[in-house]
């Protein structure tokens, strides 16, 4: 999870350069909103070891999704991190789901 917030974080920063040039321009705002959420996703792949922090990487989103307006191209980032958060906390809760089960291949009794 961490390596996907560190994706995340390179994605949100390559958004400088597009919302510079292709967008309304750089302002104070829309600089401290790209930077400032990049450090909070730095903060974040340091504490991925916390049982709640698949729902912050999750919860988190909803203020990239709303970089809409600062440029729809982060807003897009957004939505597209939000989906791959969404797979990976169904994947999460399916292997717990399994492993409760006694589904998992290493839980698995060797046959005859």
């Amino acid at each position: 999870m961490a390596a996907t917030l560190v994706l995340e974080i390179i994605s949100v920063l390559l958004a400088i350069p597009v919302v510079a040039k292709v967008g309304g321009g750089l302002t104070p705002w829309s600089t401290a909103y790209v930077l400032g959420f990049a450090a909070l996703l730095l903060v974040l792949a340091g504490m991925q070891g916390r049982p709640w922090a698949i729902w912050a990487n999750l919860g988190v989103q909803v203020i990239l999704v709303a970089g809409f307006v600062v440029y729809p191209g982060i807003g897009f980032i957004g939505v597209l991190f939000t989906l791959v958060w969404v797979i990976i906390a169904w994947m999460r809760n399916e292997v717990l789901r399994r492993q409760r089960l006694g589904l998992l291949p290493g839980q698995q009794q060797p046959g005859p």
